[in-house]
């Protein structure tokens, strides 16, 4: 499972260097044609994971100890200019959430999740595992995503 800590990490630290290489007003961009912008992707990104690891699996029993997520959880669009400050706590929660997920998981947290199907494949998840696993084609879908928002801003 380190590998699939790793390249979790590796794919966020990408996403950060596309948010790094764009001013606060690019970010906050809807493009033509759009719906929402590349801040609200990877905000989308940093809630999720927590969302589906602690609270879909029955570990926490609400998402309250998830910061921002009713701003990026799913169904939501941008309704505000995300501050600069905002931007830099995301990028680190991104980072953190995972670190802390993996020490979760080396603790055990996750021995015993409650399975659910997933909102948008219906895929049911019955281990940690699969959750991991889909939280990496997630984020690299709203990763492809914000590159192609990159081009209208």
């Amino acid at each position: 499972m380190n590998e699939v800590f790793d390249f979790i990490i590796t794919s966020r630290q990408a996403f950060i260097q596309l948010l790094d290489g764009l001013t606060i007003e690019q970010l906050n961009k809807i493009p033509d044609g759009y719906n929402n912008n590349i801040i609200w992707n990877f905000g989308h990104i940093v809630v999720s994971t927590q969302t589906l690891c602690y609270l879909r699996t029955g570990i926490v029993p609400d998402a309250t100890a998830v910061k921002y997520v009713d701003s990026y959880k799913k169904d939501t669009r941008p309704t505000y200019f995300v501050t600069a400050e905002e931007v830099e706590e995301l990028k680190t929660i991104a980072l953190a959430s995972i670190e802390k997920i993996k020490d979760d998981y080396n603790k055990g947290v996750f021995s015993n999740i409650t399975p659910f199907a997933t909102s948008t494949f219906h895929a049911e998840m019955k281990s940690i595992e699969e959750v991991l696993i889909t939280t990496i084609g997630h984020d690299n879908v709203h990763y492809g995503y914000a590159w192609a928002l990159k081009k209208g801003v």
